[in-house]
């Protein structure tokens, strides 16, 4: 099947050419100047990109579909969640499987492996979640990384559930860096944010923003140190994840002048939400908004300094985290964020976004004056395709790429809804939003899969994708 892209306007990290695309099968097999060929007359199908940006699909690099958490799952299956994807122009997402304590890593590995198999509408690749370092978990992580599993995550937070000490998070790093693998890192003092909530409830303060609260910036920025030592140690490549500090960026930021091979991405609900205007609303409310890292306070700055690490690359990349819990009843899980009713330590932390990020980022980014174009694709697609494994294959539009293709109206002005969401969720943390920049078709690997208001793929479109092992230099 030959599909020529006509007309539009092709944005990568590096370039922005007025350019017709032509894919045959699943890869783009030639660009050239508007109407210097002959291509109309043997494509099966045109599509007339004028007046569009063509882009590559958005890479995701931090998903949690049904992920455990609370007592209760992820309300997005890999099914809702990454049709969810698809619609907003995402192609790839890296999930995480879970290693819990007690299981090896090759059971959280097969687990989500049969979680997401046959099931996706977008390729997807996974990290590995270490919940549980020990002689032998640290054997399987070679076995992983041979199953293209390149990248593995451990949490500073989250004592007694997931949280790793200093001991174990360097035997960990060492044995990567003999890999090449990416260690991921959960920066944030669990085991001092444990001491701030339970002194919380004590006081009575029980409502979501104490969330917020209890989890302050420098148990954020403290985790980070001492996540980039131990890596520097360990002569590892680390990634911060879900920063949300400005304190935290500033580490990471003195860390890549040294020249450490140290990156970091943010989120949207970071760059977005605030304390005052979201965590902080009445009654249960802020809920909805409970997340960990949390959503910070728009006074202390913390937006502007993620904007601006953006802008600067002191962040390389927006995810989501999409993790997100119904508000009211979930129709088979039952009751979700509401399970912190009257105790927000018991709320579960995550919120619903891997449909919002790709046209969130050109709003705020490129139509907010703050990034131009090709930076807009690179934090949302390239640098995580070369960071994790995935490029030239993913994350860029050039001959033998991956089709995966969005043609992105910048135009195109609207309100953002749980009306008009596709995530299996209830709500929308940015509900009444207007922004302007629209996903309005999107290729995988050459097959269309979303065409203007209609999602036209299938279950079982997505592959998965073996990750290649560290390439990047900062």
């Amino acid at each position: 099947m030959k599909t020529l892209i006509k007309g539009g306007t092709v944005v990568t990290a590096i370039d922005t050419v007025e350019a017709d695309v032509l894919v045959d099968g699943e890869a783009v097999v030639a660009l050239a100047a508007p109407g210097s060929h002959s291509w109309e007359d043997d494509a099966d199908k045109v599509i007339d990109a004028s007046g569009k940006l063509v882009v590559p699909g958005g890479i995701d690099p931090h998903t949690h579909m049904e992920l455990p958490f609370g007592g209760t799952y992820a309300s997005d299956t890999f099914e809702t969640g990454s049709r969810a994807a698809a619609w907003g122009g995402t192609t790839t997402m890296v999930d995480f499987a879970v290693q819990v304590k007690g299981e090896t890593m090759m059971d959280g590995y097969t687990n989500w492996m049969e979680k997401a198999a046959g099931n996706c509408a977008v390729d997807y690749g996974f990290h590995m979640i270490a919940g549980d370092i020990n002689e032998s978990s640290l054997k399987e992580m070679e076995q992983l990384v041979d199953l293209g599993v390149t990248s593995f995550k451990l949490f500073m937070a989250y004592p007694g559930v997931l949280y790793s000490d200093d001991g174990d998070i360097l035997r960990a790093m060492q044995t990567a860096a003999g890999l090449d693998a990416m260690i991921m890192m959960h920066a944030e003092n669990g085991i001092a944010i444990d001491v701030l909530r339970e002194q919380a409830i004590a006081r009575g303060e029980t409502d979501p923003v104490y969330h917020s609260l209890t989890r302050p910036a420098i148990t954020e920025s403290e985790a980070t140190h001492r996540a980039i030592v131990l890596s520097e140690l360990a002569g590892v490549h680390l990634y911060v994840v879900h920063m949300s500090a400005k304190e935290a960026v500033a580490e990471i930021a003195e860390a890549r002048d040294r020249g450490l091979p140290v990156f970091a991405e943010t989120c949207p609900q970071y760059l977005f939400l605030s304390v005052e205007d979201h965590v902080s609303k009445p009654g249960f409310e802020g809920a909805k908004y409970v997340c960990s890292t949390p959503i910070r306070l728009r006074s202390e700055g913390h937006q502007e300094a993620l904007w601006n690490g953006l802008a600067t690359n002191d962040l390389q990349v927006v995810s989501t985290d999409h993790c997100p819990f119904c508000m009211d009843d979930h129709p088979t899980l039952g009751m979700q964020k509401k399970l912190g009713l009257g105790d927000f330590t018991a709320i579960p932390n995550g919120l619903p976004g891997v449909e919002d990020r790709y046209q969130l980022m050109y709003h705020g980014g490129v139509v907010g004056g703050r990034i131009d174009v090709n930076r807009w694709v690179e934090i949302c697609s390239t640098a995580a395709a070369k960071m994790f494994g995935l490029y030239p294959k993913k994350g860029t539009i050039a001959v033998g790429s991956d089709a995966d293709i969005v043609i992105f109206d910048p135009n195109a002005k609207w309100t953002k809804s749980v009306e008009q969401h596709h995530m299996f969720v209830d709500y929308s943390v940015y509900e009444g939003l207007e922004v302007q920049g629209k996903v309005e078709t999107v290729m995988l690997r050459g097959k269309v899969i979303v065409d203007g208001d209609e999602y036209v793929g299938e279950k079982g479109d997505g592959q998965y994708l073996k990750r290649d092992t560290v390439s990047v230099h900062h």
